[in-house]
Order: C-alpha cells, then structure tokens, then sequence
C-alpha cells in the first residue's frame, strides 16, 4: 500500500481522500452517551448551538432532550445581573428553574395551547426547545437594545412634582422596584408608588432639611440638617428612635451588617454597632479632617470619608485606625463611592477623580461638567454623576481605566432634563432616578425607550416655568469678567496715551518721508531715458524704508481692519461709579458664597465646605 500510494499522482490522491475522508468522520454526538453529549452542549456558547441544531435532526433532537436553550439562558441569569433584572422586567423569570411539566404548563398558558395534547413526552421537549431557543434572541436584541440607548442617551422621562409649599429641593433618595424614599428640605421624607407614582406616605419628624436616608426591608434611618439621626419603621412609618451625638448636620450616612457610619458638618465621623432597630450604640468617633465631612462609604476593609478640606481619608475597619489619604482635588470634595478597589469622587473643582485606594494613586481624571459635581455612581460599566449645572453624564469606566482611551471616548452622553442642581442619584442597567433643587424626581428609563427620534416624556403633574439657576449663575460670571476687562482696558488707554503721542507724531513725520521718497522714486523712473543718476537724498530716504537696520525713523506697522478704534477716555465720575458697581456686585457674590459655604443659604444645605 505505502508503495502504491507513493507512485499515484495529485489527482488520483485527491479521489482516494474524498473516498476515505467520510469513512473517518464519526458522529460524536449520536454515539457519545446521552450524559457525555449533555455535558459538551452545555459548555458551548449560543453560536455552537445555533450552528449544531442546523447539522442534522439527531443532532436537534439532542439539543431538545437536554434543553440547552433553557439551561443556557439560567445560566446567564444567574452569572449576569443583567439578563437577572431583564427576566423580572420582561417578566420571562416564571419560565426558568421549573420542571418540564411545569414549563410545558406555562408556556401552553402562554399561547392558549390545550395543556392535553402535549400529554407525549417527545412533544414537550420539542414545544420546550422551540420556545426557549425563539426567546434567547429576543433577550438578546433587548440588551443591544439597552446598550445603545444609554451610549445615545435615548431614555423614557418619568416626572414626579415634590413641590409643596415649603419645599426647596430634594435632596436625597434611593428607590426599588415598588417605590422610590426621598428626603426633602420641607424636613419630610415623602415615600412614593411606582405604580401610579402617588406619594404614598410622609414621615415627619425632622425639625431640620433631611439631608441624607438609607433604608432596607426593615427600617429607614435618615439624618438631618437638625443634627439629629433617625430610625423609622418601614412599615408603620413610626419614627422609633432618634440619635443625637452631632452637633452640626448630619450629612451623610451608610449602614450594613449591623454597623452604620455617619458624617457632620461637625467634620467628624461616627461609627455605630447596630444591634437591633432599637439597640443602636456609639463604637467610636473618627477626627481627622480639617472641613465638614461630606460623604463616607465603607466594606468589610476600609471606611472612605471626602471632606470640604479637599482631601479623601481612609480608615482601617477593624481597627478605626486611620490608613491613608488621596489628596489631588483642587477644592472640596462633594460625593463619593467606594466599591472594590476602586474611589470614584467628584468635587466643587468641577471634575471627577478614579483612585486605587490601596496604593492611593489617581487612575484619571474625568471633566466635563461646568460647576460642582455634586453626586456620583458607579457599576461594572459605567459612571453616573450629576451636577451643579443641572447636567446628569453618563462615563464608559473601562474606558475611564484605561491609560490609552482618548478622553473623547470616556463620556458617552449628557442627559438635560433638570432645571437646577442635581443633588443626588442612583441608577442601575435600566434607569436612572436623580433629584433635584427644581423640586422634581425624574426617572429615566432606558428600557422602554421610543426605538427612534426624541425621548419621550411623561409628566406626572403640571410644573411651573422654573429659572435655570445655572445657567444665571454662568450669566452673571460672564457679566463680571467682561466688565472687568472693560475696565482694564479703559485704564490701560489712560497710561499708555500720553506714551502714544509721540509714537505717533514720529510716524506721521516718517509716512510724510516715506510719501517723498515715493515720489521722487517716481520721478526718477519718468527721467530715466535722461539721466540714470539719482541724488543720494533720495537714495537715501528709500534705503531708510526698505532696511530697517538705517538710523531712522521706525517703519509703520501694518494697519489692522478688524481691530477695533479706540473708545474715548471716559470722564472720571462715570469710572469711578462703574467700579463702585462691580464691587458692590462682588460683595453680593461673596456673601451668597459665604451662606451657601455656611450650610445655611436658600439653594443648598449641603454645600461642600472648604474655599477655592
């Protein structure tokens, strides 16, 4: 045989592989045992699968009997907090983790199917297959779907109006699938139903603007601007203990098992051992920071507090030792979350800041936003944060952890919808719910959002026109920094005037030279058929204007058309009433800085402490 196959040709080889080639192949899947077939179809990805149901019908048939659509869409249920959360959304959850005949059951309900004649077992596999391998697409196309609506900023706007008569703003909230908990500056908390978005109960008690509030399947605890943390039950509302150790406000707060950490103006930093909603004790008080303390966030590791003295502490969690600090923010430091390795932070300096919080280093270095960055959030994927400027910006975060990313790539779209300052948010892979000082809770919902055109909006009330206080703010900066330069300009023309004179008399006489030279140049070109001599005067005017190195007068600079003529020196009285304008408008803005640093100004109890 080895002596035959080496004297055939090309072709007769190519005819003996074609003959031998199907004698070698073997149907793996058909003659495996069902128990090892199942095993290799259950590690192969949705392509594999699409492709080995179009190989053959014993192939088909082994995807049925072993029900790998099914089984792959629970594992990724399981894996995936996305695909978890779609299953409860979609409400496709019911027919996962179910035995057959409870499936068959469903599905049959599904579709109006008669339950009796899928009684076969041959039949329930196939009915089972179909459904499941027809829903893995869909699931499919809803995620794709998802992802680009929050890439293109493509949202369904839900409004809730939280405007009373003494409410001011919103200033905190956290919300689940059947109601949203939000804090308000009329010293309410006001619960409301995702149903029909109503408010369904308001728990009074605060004396002071709720500032912060956190809640579980148990209680709500909150704390207020009245110095005061308190404990209320979820179900009856009833405010069931009150903690007083502060002695400014309590601005923010963070519980988990059984510990809960607080923050004040106070600029310290309170640990509690929470035995029971009754049973709740001071562990030990944290001193360090230099300003207010913001915010705080904290694992089982480190506790991470941000203050108004523009840096961000960490604290040893077993021992309430301090650990280490992350300075780099320019002016205090507004919001902040901590998860795994990661410290996400925004500041009054208008930026947003990744660290590593175990060698302390910035990663980057995130701008955008226009005024103070006020609240911030952050998953697997993406950075959420909202602003002083009444804009919520949604950031790629690997895009953000990585060196090479342009910072073009980072920010993935700006979402405008507030009419002033955003004061805080939560989001997860469907929506965002943020709070405002224009006294509204907007849900954004990327889920259900029109596939084309604008995004839709649905107003729960009717809201007045309210004025967009950034956009005043930005107005009145601008007002400031061109009547300033006005008035530079006008004093520099005061100094330099007496210096122009001369310059100027200088160049007329040396225009008049140069108009001279020009004729007599002129005239000597007329005469030159005569005479090719000129007179060394005028050689030596010309020579003047085409060398600069001649002594003699300096040569006129080109006359600009687009600069503007000087305005007259305006008289004394009207400068120094100018001036007394804009000092006066200075100290209106400082003394609105002063009460808005102090806690105490009309927009926002909770401005960051620490100056520029």
């Amino acid at each position: 045989m080895d002596k035959i196959v080496h004297r055939l040709s090309h072709y007769q080889l190519g005819k003996v592989d074609n003959f031998i080639r199907p004698m070698l192949q073997r149907d793996f899947i058909s003659n495996l045992p069902a128990h090892l077939v199942e095993l290799i179809l259950f590690n192969v990805n949705s392509d594999s699968l699409k492709s080995c149901e179009e190989v053959s019908t014993s192939w088909r048939c082994a995807l049925a009997r072993g029900q790998h659509w099914k089984k792959l869409i629970e594992k990724n249920v399981r894996s995936d907090s996305l695909w978890w959360g779609l299953s409860e959304k979609r409400q496709w959850d019911k027919f996962l983790n179910i035995s057959r005949d409870m499936s068959v059951r469903r599905i049959c309900e599904k579709f109006n199917y008669d339950v009796n004649i899928k009684r076969d077992k041959l039949d329930q596999l196939i009915l089972m297959h179909v459904f499941y391998s027809k829903l893995y697409p869909k699931i499919i196309r809803d995620i794709h779907n998802i992802d680009n609506n929050w890439k293109r900023g493509n949202y369904k706007m839900t409004r809730i109006n939280c405007q009373s008569e003494n409410s001011k703003g919103v200033y905190c909230l956290q919300y689940d699938d059947d109601k949203i908990v939000s804090g308000l500056r009329d010293n309410t908390i006001k619960i409301w139903d995702r149903k029909d978005y109503s408010c369904s109960r308001i728990l009074s008690g605060h004396t002071g603007s709720v500032l912060c509030l956190q809640y579980d399947n148990r209680v709500i605890i909150s704390g207020s601007s009245d110095a005061t943390v308190r404990v209320w039950d979820v179900e009856t509302g009833e405010c069931i203990k009150t903690l007083i150790h502060h002695c400014e406000a309590v601005l923010h707060l963070r519980f988990a098992n059984g510990i809960m950490v607080t923050c004040s103006k106070d600029r310290s930093i309170a640990v509690w051992d929470m035995v029971s909603p009754r049973d709740i004790t001071i562990r030990r008080v944290l001193v360090g920071h230099r300003a207010a303390v913001n915010v705080v966030d904290f694992d089982d590791r480190y506790i991470v507090s941000a203050s108004g003295d523009r840096t961000i502490k960490v604290w040893s969690m077993d021992t309430l030792e301090f650990v280490r600090t992350l300075a780099g923010h320019r002016r205090g430091i507004a919001c902040l979350q901590y998860r795994g390795r990661l410290v996400v932070s925004g500041s009054s300096d208008n930026t947003i800041r990744l660290w590593d919080i175990h060698s302390g280093v910035c990663l980057r270095v995130l701008e955008g936003h226009e005024e103070l960055v006020r609240c911030i959030r952050f998953d697997e994927k993406r950075i959420v944060s909202g602003a002083y400027d009444g804009k919520i910006k949604v950031w790629d975060l690997q895009a953000a952890l990585d060196p090479r990313a342009l910072s073009s790539e980072i920010c993935l779209c700006s979402l405008v919808q507030h009419t002033g300052r955003v004061f805080r948010l939560q989001f997860d892979d469907f929506q965002i719910v943020s709070s405002s000082h224009d006294d509204t809770i907007l849900i954004w919902d990327f889920l259900d959002a029109p596939p084309s055109g604008l995004p839709s909006s649905t107003n729960r009330a009717t809201l007045p026109e309210l004025p967009n206080q950034a956009a005043v703010a930005r107005a009145q900066m601008l007002f400031e920094m061109a009547a300033r330069r006005e008035i530079e300009r006008r004093d520099r023309e005061v100094v330099e005037e007496p210096a122009l004179r001369p310059r100027a008399n200088a160049a007329r006489r040396h225009n008049a030279d140069i108009a001279a030279a020009a004729a007599a140049a002129e005239a000597a070109r007329g005469a030159g058929d005569n005479d090719e001599s000129s007179s060394e005067e005028d050689l030596d005017r010309v020579d003047q204007v085409n060398n600069p190195n001649v002594a003699g007068p300096a040569p006129p600079q080109p006359h600009n058309q687009n600069h503007r003529r000087r305005q007259p020196r305006p008289e004394l009285p009207v400068r120094l009433m100018f001036q007394q304008e804009m000092a006066a408008f200075d100290n209106m803005r400082r003394q609105q800085n002063n009460m808005d640093h102090l806690g105490g100004g009309d927009v926002d109890e909770e401005m960051p402490d620490g100056g520029p």
